[in-house]
């Protein structure tokens, strides 16, 4: 029983860190940030970008970084995909 709360709070960080972070820049344009994905993966940038533009948007910029300087095999690379989006 005294096991279960931390594992619990492990299980809601590790959830929390799988989302998408969005910051207005102009007039119904928004710069969307990714978490480190391995692979660079676009799915928690689209939902978000779908929840902030239900009637469509349209991809300005995107930008892609890698991880730390210590990854040594290309598929295990954690990358943080950066996009610019406006609502149509």
């Amino acid at each position: 029983m005294r096991y279960l709360l931390p594992l619990i709070a492990v299980m809601l960080v590790g959830c929390n860190q799988s989302q998408s972070e969005a910051s207005r820049v102009g007039e119904r344009t928004y710069r969307i940030i990714s978490p480190e994905v391995a692979g660079g993966a676009e799915g928690p940038n689209r939902r978000l970008a779908q929840q902030l533009c239900p009637n469509g948007y349209r991809k300005l910029n995107e930008e892609a970084h890698k991880g730390g300087p210590d990854r040594v095999d290309w598929y295990e690379q954690n990358i943080t995909t950066i996009w610019t989006i406006k609502c149509l």
